[in-house]
C-alpha cells in the first residue's frame, strides 16, 4: 500500500460554527490508497493520529487540526441537543434515585479471610476491605478508590491479588483509558506501598505460592497485543524481571492464571481459532513450564485442574465442545478421555470445579442452563428457571472445599439476583437482589417475551428477547429500540437494567436481536456469522426489525437501533443496507473503517482479528469485506437520524473510525436528519469511569431517542 498526499495540510478542515448550529464539514484531503488492483481515495485519512502525536504536550499542526475538528463536532452536538439539557438532567436524576448509593457487595471467603467492598453515598468508586475469619477480627481497608481516583478524569481498578500468606496485595490501575495498567504492591501488615512498580501491563496479576513472586503480562507498545509474560520478585527492579514466555505469533495473545486448586500456574495463548496452554507447579516458580497440547489450527481448549487430572473443554471433534480429562503427566490429546460427550443441540460454555461436584454452564435453544454433576456419578441434574428469557452467571466461587455454588440470575424484568445454591440439598438461598429505589418499580407492571423472526432465506429462526410495560399496545405506533452485537461468538443474554426503566416507562419497548455471529444457538450460529458469511449478521438484524414491524410491535417511523464496537459495525452496515427501516440509530464506538483497519497491522489488535473478519490482503476477503464495510459503502441517499459516540483514547476502535465515518456521511447524505458525534476527549473504549459519570452518557442517548419521538418529559 502507498500513500499519495494531494492537498496541503493547512486546508484540512473548515468548521466555522455560526452560533454553534452549523454542521461541521470536514475539509477533504485526498489520500490515495492502493489495495490489490483497487484504488481508493480516502478524503478523511488525515484524521488519524499516532499515539505519540496524541500524547505530546505540544500538539503539532495535524494534531491540533484533529482536536479542533473533534471539538467542533462536540459543540455541534451540544447545540443540537441543547433543548434537551433540562430533560437530560431529569433522566440523570431518575437513574441516580434508583441506585442504592450506600451499597455493599456480598462477602467472599478465601484463604482465611472475607473480602467485600462498599459504596458510600455520592461516591463513584468503592472502597475495598477484608476481615480475618476469626472472632473479633478488625476490618482492614485494602484500597480507597475514591481517594486514588480524585485527581484523575478517568480511573479504573484492574486486578487485585493477594499472596498465599495473605501479607501482600498486588493491584493494577488505568488512568488513561487505553487498558494499559500500572501494577503496584502493598504490604498489608504495615500498610506501606512498596517500591515495586510495573508499567504497560494488561492488569492481571498471578502469585506463585512462595509469597515472593508474581507473574504478569505486558503489551506490545504499538499494537497493544498481550505478548510477554514476566516474573517479578518482590524488592527487585522491574527492569530486571525475567521474561518467562513470549508469544511471537502476531495472531495470538497470551495470559496467565492459577488453577482453582492453587496447585498450578497456567500460561495460555489464544486467538480466534486456536489455543495452547502450558503449566508449572505453583510452588516452584523458577521451574520449567510444560505444554499441555501444542497448538493446532481450529483446535480450541480450556484447562481446569482436579486431583490427578486436567479437565479440558475442547472443540476437538466436537463443534459445540465436550469435556475431557487427562492425567497430569500425559497431557497431549491422544491421552484425553471423554467425560461429557458432544451434543449437536447443546453448547458447553464453562465449568466450575468443587471437591464433590462440578457445574457446567450450557446453552440450548438460545438459553443458559446450569448442570450439576457429582464426581462419583450419584447425581446429574439441572437447576431450574422460569422466565421466558434470562441470563445466568457463575458468581465468585473461589473456595474448592464447599458444597455451595454461588450464581447470579437476571432477566428483562428481574433485577440481578445472587444465590447460594447447595449442590447436595438443592436449597437455593437469595443472598442479594439489586434494589431499585424511588418507589416506582413494580415487576408486575412489565412483561417480557421471547420471539422468533424468520430469516430472509426462510430456513433460520432468529431469537428476539423483548420487554415492555404491560400497557404497551401492539398497534404499530409504539417506539421500539432494537439492540444487537453479533460477533466473536459473544452471546447477548437478556438482563435487567434500572436505567432502561426510563425508556420503558415512556412507552418504548426494548428488544435484543440474538443474531448470527453470536453463539446463542450454538457454535454453528457463530460460524455462520463470521468471515465470508458475515453478512448474515446484518441480514438477521434487518430481518428482526422487519419482523417487529410486520407483527405491529412498532413501525419504521418509530423503530430505533443501537449497538457498540462490533455492534457499531452492525449499525453502520444496516443503515447502508436498509436506511428506511430505522427512524434513529445509536452507534457506540463503531468499528466502521474495516478495510483500512484490517489492512494495517500496526493498529492495535488488528492481527488477532483476521480469523474473525478475514485478512483483506487475501483478495477474496478484501472483496467481501469491502462489500459491507460501512465507511466504504456510504451512498448519496437519505440516512436515518444518528448519534455516534467515540473516545479519543480508545485502543479497541480508534476514534478516527467514527470521526471519518461521520464526516463522510455528512458529505454524502441527502436528508436533513440529525447526525451528531460525541467524542469524549478523556476516555477510551468503555466510556466514562465511575458509576455516576457514565449515567450522563445514558441520559444523552435516551434524550436523543425521546427527541426523535417528540417526548419532552
Amino acid at each position: 500500500m502507498k500513500y499519495l498526499l494531494l492537498i496541503p495540510l493547512f486546508f484540512l478542515y473548515n468548521c466555522t460554527l455560526e452560533k454553534n448550529t452549523t454542521q461541521p464539514m470536514a475539509k477533504k484531503l485526498a489520500t490515495t490508497l492502493y489495495y490489490h488492483n483497487d484504488t481508493i481515495i480516502d478524503n478523511y485519512h488525515w484524521m488519524r493520529l499516532s499515539d505519540k502525536q496524541k500524547e505530546a504536550l505540544n500538539p503539532d499542526e495535524q494534531t491540533q487540526q484533529v482536536i479542533d475538528y473533534l471539538n467542533s463536532e462536540n459543540r455541534y452536538l451540544e447545540s443540537q441537543m441543547a433543548e434537551t439539557n433540562s430533560f437530560q438532567q431529569i433522566l440523570y436524576d431518575e437513574f441516580v434515585v434508583r441506585i442504592k448509593q450506600d451499597d455493599e457487595s456480598l462477602p467472599i471467603s478465601y484463604n482465611g479471610y472475607t473480602y467485600y467492598s462498599k459504596y458510600e453515598e455520592g461516591q463513584d468508586y468503592q472502597r475495598h476491605y477484608r476481615k480475618a475469619n476469626s472472632e473479633g477480627a478488625d476490618e482492614e481497608l485494602l484500597l480507597d478508590l475514591p481517594e486514588m481516583a480524585k485527581d484523575h478524569v478517568y480511573f479504573r481498578l484492574g486486578d487485585k491479588s493477594i499472596s498465599e500468606n495473605n501479607r501482600y496485595m498486588a493491584y493494577s490501575t488505568d488512568v488513561v483509558s487505553r487498558r494499559q495498567y500500572s501494577i503496584y504492591v502493598k504490604d498489608l501488615e504495615t500498610g506501606e506501598l512498596l517500591e515495586d512498580k510495573i508499567e504497560n501491563a494488561t492488569g492481571g496479576i498471578t502469585w506463585a505460592n512462595d509469597n515472593n513472586t508474581f507473574f504478569y503480562t505486558k503489551k506490545d507498545e504499538q499494537t497493544l497485543r498481550s505478548n510477554k509474560i514476566y516474573k517479578h520478585v518482590l524488592g527487585t527492579d522491574a527492569s530486571l524481571d525475567e521474561l518467562v514466555y513470549e508469544e511471537t505469533d502476531e495472531k495470538f495473545s497470551c495470559f496467565i492464571y492459577k488453577t482453582k486448586s492453587r496447585r498450578f500456574l497456567v500460561i495460555g495463548s489464544s486467538q480466534t481459532l486456536s489455543t495452547e496452554y502450558r503449566f508449572l507447579d505453583a510452588n516452584t516458580p523458577n521451574g520449567k513450564w510444560t505444554i499441555i497440547q501444542p497448538r493446532e489450527r481450529h483446535l480450541e481448549y480450556w484447562v481446569s485442574h482436579f486431583e490427578d487430572h486436567f479437565y479440558i473443554l475442547t472443540n476437538w471433534q466436537a463443534k459445540n465442545f465436550r469435556l475431557m480429562k487427562t492425567p497430569i503427566d500425559k497431557t497431549t490429546k491422544n491421552h484425553w478421555q471423554e467425560v461429557i460427550p458432544h451434543r449437536d443441540n447443546v453448547l458447553i460454555q464453562d465449568i466450575d470445579i468443587f471437591k464433590n461436584h462440578y457445574v457446567l454452564k450450557e446453552r440450548k435453544d438460545g438459553l443458559d442452563f446450569l448442570r450439576v454433576k457429582s464426581w462419583n456419578g450419584d447425581s446429574d441434574y439441572y437447576i431450574e428457571f422460569n422466565d421466558p428469557a434470562y441470563s445466568l452467571f457463575s458468581s465468585t466461587n473461589l473456595e474448592f472445599d464447599t458444597e455451595v455454588f454461588r450464581f447470579a440470575y437476571t432477566s428483562l424484568t428481574t433485577p440481578s439476583s445472587v444465590y447460594d445454591y447447595n449442590l447436595l440439598s438443592k436449597e437455593r438461598i437469595l443472598l442479594k437482589q439489586d434494589e431499585v429505589l424511588g418507589g416506582e418499580f413494580e415487576v408486575e407492571n412489565y412483561a417480557s417475551e421471547r420471539l422468533f423472526a424468520i430469516s430472509r432465506d426462510g430456513s433460520t429462526q432468529i431469537p428476539i428477547s423483548i420487554v415492555f410495560r404491560k400497557n404497551f399496545k401492539k398497534d404499530g405506533n409504539q417506539p421500539l429500540l432494537l439492540y444487537g452485537y453479533g460477533s466473536y461468538g459473544a452471546s447477548l443474554s437478556p438482563y435487567f437494567s434500572s436505567v432502561r426503566l426510563s425508556l420503558l416507562d415512556r412507552g418504548f419497548a426494548f428488544a435484543i436481536a440474538h443474531i448470527r455471529g453470536g453463539e446463542e444457538m450454538g457454535r454453528q450460529w457463530y460460524e455462520n456469522g463470521k468471515l465470508l458469511q458475515k453478512k448474515n449478521t446484518f441480514y438477521d438484524f434487518i430481518d428482526c426489525g422487519n419482523f417487529l414491524v410486520n407483527e405491529n410491535y412498532t413501525s419504521s417511523e418509530h423503530l430505533y437501533a443501537q449497538g457498540g464496537s462490533a455492534g457499531g459495525l452492525l449499525m453502520g452496515a444496516v443503515v447502508n443496507m436498509a436506511p428506511d427501516l430505522w427512524n434513529g440509530v445509536i452507534a457506540e464506538v463503531p468499528f466502521v473503517d474495516v478495510i483500512n483497519t484490517m489492512w494495517d497491522e500496526s493498529i492495535p489488535l488488528t492481527t488477532g482479528e483476521f480469523d474473525e473478519w478475514g485478512n483483506p490482503k487475501n483478495k477474496d476477503y478484501y472483496d467481501y469485506i469491502k462489500s459491507y464495510s460501512p465507511y466504504d459503502n456510504i451512498q448519496p441517499m437519505a440516512y436515518p437520524n444518528m448519534l455516534v459516540t467515540t473516545g479519543y483514547w480508545d485502543s479497541q476502535v480508534q476514534y478516527w473510525e467514527p470521526a471519518k465515518w461521520v464526516a463522510k456521511l455528512r458529505e454524502y447524505k441527502t436528508d436533513d436528519n440529525l447526525l451528531i458525534l460525541q467524542c469524549n476527549m478523556d476516555v477510551g473504549h468503555g466510556g466514562a469511569s465511575g458509576r455516576f459519570k457514565r449515567l450522563h452518557e445514558n441520559a444523552l442517548k435516551y434524550a436523543f431517542l425521546f427527541k426523535l419521538e417528540g417526548i419532552t418529559e
